[in-house]
């Protein structure tokens, strides 16, 4: 699993709140992971476990940081890894650290100031989604400043390569990347559009149903920010606010 993604995680201010609406948005069942000393939410989806919830620190808070999610590139070496983030001109937020029982992490960002997380794991991994099954992730989009620098700093710490490159006219290029050597296309860079303040990654969650989703996200409070839209491939996307604020899509056929 080195150089793709792993996991998923939502630090926010209302985990409660947060559990109820994913439960429903998306359709996933969700448990206490039972860790000392601080409560984590496991969301799982045909019994395997996608993404973790849990309480934005009071720390980030402070530093006025909104809910949000991040997401873990598997790598075989989180220190090593640390070191070649810093290296290849991007940011250490947090120095590797055990989680006891299930790997070692670091928090990090790419040269775009775009943040995401490094693991190494102790056991298994969540599946991948190809066949783009509810309930898994089923792209991975970044907005950056400069996209090709981006594209660079991924293809080189993680062997990422380019895919389709999309135009989308004023917007620019919408560059499609696979994991190393892979075929399919898992994720996306573009150029920030105006207006978009900070460079940042969204992940998408799928669903059988967009408009069965979008009525769901809509319901629990949610607030659709774009879309829903058809995309190269016949499936649907849009973008969204939970209650918290936190950006998400969701991606998935349109059947109604």
């Amino acid at each position: 699993m080195q150089g793709t993604f792993v996991w998923y995680e939502l630090m926010t201010t209302d985990t409660e709140a947060a559990n109820r609406f994913y439960a429903d948005a998306v359709g996933w069942q969700t448990r206490d992971a039972g860790m000392p000393g601080m409560a984590y939410t496991l969301l799982s989806s045909g019994g395997d476990d996608i993404a973790g919830i849990m309480e934005l620190p009071e720390n980030a808070r402070a530093m006025g940081a909104p809910p949000s999610w991040i997401g873990y590139v598997g790598v075989d070496d989180v220190d090593a890894g640390a070191a070649s983030v810093a290296a290849g001109g991007g940011q250490v937020y947090r120095a590797p650290q055990d989680i006891p029982g299930i790997g070692r992490f670091a928090i990090v960002a790419d040269p775009e100031g775009a943040v995401f997380a490094l693991f190494q794991g102790d056991g298994e991994m969540p599946p991948r989604n190809p066949a783009m099954r509810p309930g898994l992730v089923g792209w991975h989009e970044l907005l950056a400043t400069d996209p090709e620098r981006a594209f660079a700093f991924y293809s080189g710490q993680y062997g990422w390569a380019k895919d389709q490159a999309i135009d989308m006219g004023p917007l620019g290029t919408y560059q499609l990347f696979t994991y190393g050597g892979g075929s399919e296309g898992v994720g996306g860079m573009m150029a920030r559009p105006p207006g978009v303040p900070v460079s940042f990654w969204t992940y998408y969650f799928t669903t059988d149903d967009i408009v069965f989703a979008e009525a769901r996200v809509i319901a629990g409070g949610g607030r659709i920010i774009n879309g829903p839209m058809e995309v190269p491939g016949g499936v649907h996307i849009f973008q969204a606010l939970d209650p918290q604020g936190a950006v998400f899509a969701m991606v998935g056929p349109k059947l109604a």
